[in-house]
């Protein structure tokens, strides 16, 4: 796993061990980042369920002004903040080790970037997406990485679905807030 491109382009990412987390695969992300490449300069980047932190370095990368990166998981932040500092994007990163849904309840900021890519069959897209709605400011944009069987809603708590693609077995919901 890479960065595709940016201040840390090329750089190689740890990821965590075993079957907890699900990488993003080199695809997806690359169609992702091609979808919103005009939209990540300046912007302030929630990455929640960061595994690896993959998503959020890359807009890192890519300009955005900030990021933060939220998993429950410690190995997994452990991955971030190795990660982060390797790429040398300590200064716009923020890395908390907490439950997704309790950042949430907690949050006070605004987001123009959400990456939502929990584990899949698990209800917490759903959740999150619905909770996160408050947090993204007028414009944003939220991501959402789930299995293609899954439909997400066209519409929910004010955010508007924007496009969906799909590749193999991974969906990608693409929102925006209006």
């Amino acid at each position: 796993m890479r960065v595709i491109t940016g201040t840390a382009r090329g750089m190689s990412l740890k990821t965590l061990e075993g079957e907890t987390t699900r990488p993003t695969t080199e695809k997806v992300k690359e169609a992702v980042f091609s979808a919103i490449q005009f939209e990540i300069e300046g912007r302030r980047v929630l990455d929640l369920f960061a595994g690896s932190g993959q998503m959020g370095i890359e807009a890192l990368s890519r300009g955005a002004e900030s990021a933060v990166f939220v998993d429950a998981d410690k190995n997994a932040i452990k991955i971030v903040k190795e990660n982060v500092e390797k790429t040398r994007l300590n200064e716009k990163a923020q890395i908390m080790q907490m439950d997704a849904l309790g950042f949430l309840n907690m949050n006070i900021r605004k987001f123009d970037l959400v990456f939502l890519d929990p584990p899949y069959s698990t209800g917490l897209l759903e959740k999150a997406l619905k909770n996160v709605a408050d947090f993204v400011a007028e414009g944003g944009v939220v991501i959402c990485e789930h299995p293609f069987s899954d439909e997400l809603p066209e519409e929910n708590e004010g955010l508007i679905r924007y496009r969906s693609y799909k590749y193999g077995k991974t969906a990608v919901t693409i929102y925006r807030k209006d």
